[in-house]
């Protein structure tokens, strides 16, 4: 089976009996990780409220096709865009003979001629509705142009008439959709990457930091859950936004990041600390901003806690990853760090070079655990990610299974 973590579902209602399945139908895509949005056809309104959908799917409900609300009145649009999926169940026959027909008159229909993500549909009707040629001709139009389907079921109709033409059940409609999207390496896992710099705060105007861009952090976040997982970012300050289907949490200093950390720690399988976080801070922080004085001053620094350390420290902790920001001595650094941090893997980067430090497109990296070694050759940052998190998945479920 495949999985739907981090896949946006939207589900299509139209307006037949078996409309009532569709809040049983929500329900089951949620539990495969699924986010949830729905159509809803004004037919289909006369069998189930728009607001059971939208309790179950935990957004609002979609029924018109001119929105005022949404950007630029273009509804339709924006949820085509938004959609990994659109999945329509019931669809009825008539609903079946306006998609051949390519009709844009109503919100579930201009949705499916706009978006380019897959569909799959759950026929429901009359059992002679089902065998008439017309619908036949239409379900084979449909197929033809690459549209899926699942069902319909036979069994007793609530007409009475005994044939096929029932909905599938929700939880056959559920995977069949979630066959649609091969698993993943990191299927319901949970990742929790740390991103950015730290800034420690002088006084109120000033702050000790680095040149950390945060995009090695964002792009492993970005690969994480483009893997499946389930992924959350604590990030310092960067001017990135958030990837597709990840969570931030912004902070400042690393006694804050640490807090975060500890405190999201326990819903998390993997912990990946990409941050470049400050070693030390200044141990009294002005009130009030410094002015300036004499030609000397000094500063007294305290050391920051080792996030990653403190992370593998822990009783039962995650797998634990940590990245080697080093000038010189590279790899050597590394492997002393994975050692004595206890962690389960440590990815190493020269941040001499230019071209390759802080605030760069590209990366190169060696990558270190305690069963072997890979260098990995220089390349974008996200392609670099990609195979950081295959070589984490694989690591991580050789530690858990051995």
């Amino acid at each position: 089976m495949g999985h739907l973590f981090n896949r946006n579902v939207l589900l299509g209602v139209s307006g037949g009996i078996a409309a009532y399945k569709s809040a049983e139908l929500v329900r089951q895509l949620r539990s495969l990780g699924a986010n949830v949005r729905v159509v809803m056809t004004h037919g289909a309104r006369e069998f189930i409220t728009p607001l059971t959908l939208q309790a179950l799917s935990g957004n609002p409900v979609h029924t018109e096709l001119l929105d005022e609300e949404a950007e630029q009145g273009m509804g339709h649009i924006e949820l085509a865009r938004w959609a990994d999926l659109l999945l329509i169940a019931p669809a009825t026959a008539d609903l079946i003979a306006r998609l051949v027909a390519g009709r844009a008159d109503d919100l579930l229909c201009a949705v499916a001629l706009a978006t380019a993500a897959p569909k799959l549909i759950a026929p429901a009707m009359n059992q002679q509705m089902w065998r008439d040629p017309a619908t036949a001709a239409n379900i084979a139009t449909l197929e033809q142009r690459g549209l899926r389907r699942i069902g319909p079921a036979e069994g007793e109709q609530a007409c009475g008439d005994i044939g096929p033409g029932r909905m599938a059940e929700p939880v056959d409609i559920a995977a069949a959709a979630a066959d649609l999207f091969p698993r993943s390496l990191l299927a319901g896992k949970r990742v929790l990457i740390t991103a950015g710099p730290t800034r420690e705060a002088l006084d109120p105007v000033r702050y000790l930091s680095n040149h950390s861009s945060g995009k090695m952090g964002y792009a492993l976040a970005q690969a994480a859950a483009e893997a499946g997982a389930v992924t959350t970012l604590v990030s310092g300050p960067v001017a990135l936004s958030v990837p597709e289907h990840v969570q931030r949490h912004s902070v400042e200093s690393a006694t804050q990041m640490l807090e975060k950390c500890l405190e999201l720690l326990d819903e998390c399988d993997i912990f990946i600390a990409c941050a470049a976080v400050a070693d030390y801070r200044p141990a009294n922080a002005a009130g009030d901003k410094i002015k300036k004085g004499p030609d000397e001053i000094t500063l007294q620094l305290v050391k920051n806690p080792d996030i990653v350390a403190t992370v593998a420290g822990r009783e039962n902790p995650p797998f634990t990853v940590g990245f080697a920001a080093e000038t010189r001595n590279v790899v050597e650094y590394a492997r002393g760090k994975l050692a004595n941090k206890k962690l389960d893997m440590i990815v190493a980067n020269d941040v001499s070079d230019r071209a390759i430090g802080f605030n760069s497109e590209q990366n190169e990296v060696t990558v270190i655990w305690p069963a072997g070694e890979e260098i990995i050759a220089r390349a974008s940052k996200l392609t670099l990610a990609g195979r950081i998190i295959e070589l984490v998945a694989r690591a991580e479920a050789a530690s858990r299974n051995g």
